[in-house]
């Protein structure tokens, strides 16, 4: 099971790093795991660490996001892990490369790769280039050589993941 990240925002960064070490000066022994995330949210100023996570911002969900909510599950970190199964996951995840290559320039293919590589773990940027021309994403002449972003509004869950990755 995937780890939940909780930010928290610390006003006064000074009174935080006191309370926590007073709190653990008045221990005898180093905290557990448990009990340490409830001295990092009391001195941040919660009740106890289910405070905190109650009190977690919440993203706000676009209405009809699932498909988006499986497109974000492909990257981490800004790279595509995998490839997604479904073809309306796959052609929402192309958006992210189609804003990565630069718009109004001709590239070759090996500049075309370079950025497809760069943007995924999974080991197959033929995939990614093959896909981006077949979803009407890029053009490229007959024989090949050259690739062109074409320009276009994207929809509102590609904007959307294209921010957000």
């Amino acid at each position: 099971m995937p780890r939940e990240t909780i930010a928290i925002t610390i006003d006064d960064l000074s009174a935080f790093t006191k309370a926590l070490r007073n709190s653990l000066l008045q221990m005898e022994k180093p905290p557990g795991h448990a009990k340490m995330l409830a001295l990092v949210a009391k001195a941040a100023g919660y009740d106890n660490y289910q405070h905190l996570r109650a009190a977690k911002p919440t993203a706000p969900k676009l209405p009809g996001s699932k498909k988006l909510d499986r497109a974000l599950r492909t990257f981490d970190a800004g790279i595509m892990i995998r490839w997604p199964k479904q073809t309306a996951v796959q052609g929402l995840c192309l958006w992210v490369f189609w804003a990565a290559l630069p718009p109004r320039a001709d590239l070759s293919e090996k500049e075309v790769n370079a950025i497809l590589k760069a943007g995924h773990s999974f080991g197959d940027h033929a995939l990614l280039r093959r896909s981006l021309i077949d979803h009407r994403l890029v053009s490229r002449t007959k024989d090949g050589k050259t690739y062109r972003r074409i320009e276009q509004q994207p929809p509102p869950d590609a904007l959307h993941l294209i921010g957000a990755v």
